[in-house]
């Protein structure tokens, strides 16, 4: 007989891992897959040009049912999974169905962190995480609303400038004194800045939110500084949370997500977690990449290979309201290592490399990314840089002198 796998949560790295065990082991499985939301996975990447009219539902939809079906794939969709019962090897789904495993995989992506201030469960303050937010917020984002976006990271900026698209009049907010502080320097970001507000977003920086105010809804958001700026719509992106509660409740063991060795498996040996919800020596990856590689280590454990993952080298790579934007490794100089800088603010140009001992650190590239690839490489396997240096900051191909 087959063993039975259950995977909880059917969304981007869930999707991935069953590709590839599919494509390792096809029919090795009697394979269910759970979630909890009524779609079949889909790419969450592209919510924001969903959100902004650039492509419909359909445009982010990866596999049809009839993949599931054809590769024998049982999937369930909205229904939550409610108890893993480790000791009987059950997964108990809504209130009334159970399905046994012998293997179970933990897929269960995370959850948006609401600020803990006042005013923030008025109706109008929403998240942006998944298809039904993006139904939500196009339905509040009427002609001459005013919406607040909190949150300069990548997704609030992606909430912002779909919001603008729809022709909103949108803020965004940001504590920090620059945007996506994580992953850029005070250069690009200065850069990223001016590209949204070329896009009709204002930015406030150090911008600290009080309270949200209203009567029966959503109506203005007070800083700390005191600052009253209407609004009938805000939309929360401070970031996320693993979605530990389930694997908690089970008694699996927990950190800040659900801790797994390099072979993804939990601490017990027939449960795994990938993805978002994984904490893997220490480390919670909230990006798409990791997640994928996070699946391939899962695919290749479970057909009987041996494999280790090691750990994703990170990288960002995105546009910006239109304006390339591309990360790796260190953001600022750390000692004993050298800045090489090259920045021409007029065509929205810039690239840093920090570089220590011929190898690269870190890379943050705006306008021009067309060597990130390569750069993250480097970054990772550590290889010598002496004789590319140039190549790294005006790219491999020397521009061509016009025809004339």
């Amino acid at each position: 007989m087959k063993d039975r796998l259950v995977v909880i949560g059917n969304g981007m790295a869930s999707l991935r891992f069953l590709e590839r065990l599919t494509e390792r082991a096809p029919g090795r499985y009697d394979v269910s897959v759970v979630g909890a939301e009524p779609q079949a996975a889909y790419n969450r990447v592209l919510l924001s040009s969903l959100l902004g009219g650039e492509v419909d539902e359909a445009g982010c939809a990866f596999r049809g049912l009839d993949w599931y079906e054809s590769h024998g794939i049982r999937l369930i969709t909205g229904a939550p999974v409610t108890e893993i019962d480790r000791e009987n090897g059950l997964v108990m789904v809504g209130e009334t169905h159970v399905l046994p495993f012998d293997r179970l995989v933990l897929a269960v992506g995370s959850v948006p962190i609401r600020l803990p201030k006042p005013g923030m469960d008025l109706p109008g303050v929403l998240t942006f995480r998944d298809l039904a937010d993006v139904t939500a917020i196009r339905k509040a984002a009427v002609e001459h609303a005013r919406a607040i976006v909190i949150g300069g990271g990548l997704l609030g900026l992606e909430a912002a400038v779909g919001l603008a698209r729809l022709g909103v009049d949108t803020t965004l907010l940001h504590v920090m004194d620059r945007l996506m502080e994580r992953q850029l320097d005070h250069a690009a970001a200065g850069l990223v800045k001016r590209a949204m507000e070329a896009r009709g977003v204002k930015v406030l920086l150090k911008a600290d939110t009080a309270t949200v105010e209203g009567d029966g809804k959503v109506e203005r958001l007070i800083l700390s500084d005191g600052t009253v700026l209407p609004a009938d719509l805000v939309v929360m992106s401070v970031g996320v949370r693993p979605n530990v509660a389930l694997a908690q409740n089970a008694g699996i063991a927990v950190g800040r997500g659900i801790k797994v060795d390099d072979r993804m498996q939990s601490s017990d040996p027939r449960i795994f977690a990938l993805g978002e919800c994984a904490e893997h020596r220490g480390q919670i990856y909230g990006l798409v990449e990791p997640a994928y590689e996070q699946a391939e280590t899962l695919s290749r454990h479970l057909v009987g290979e041996e494999v280790a993952y090691a750990g994703t080298s990170l990288a960002t790579s995105l546009k910006v309201s239109g304006l390339p934007v591309f990360s790796a490794g260190a953001i600022e100089a750390p000692e004993g290592s050298e800045t090489i800088l090259m920045s021409d603010p007029g065509l929205g140009l810039y690239r840093k490399l920090i570089v220590a001992d011929d190898r690269l650190l870190g890379a943050v590239f705006v306008g021009d990314i067309a060597e990130q690839g390569w750069c993250k490489d480097l970054i990772r396997t550590g290889a010598s840089v002496a004789a590319h240096r140039d190549d790294l900051m005006f790219g491999r191909t020397a521009p061509q002198p016009l025809a004339a």
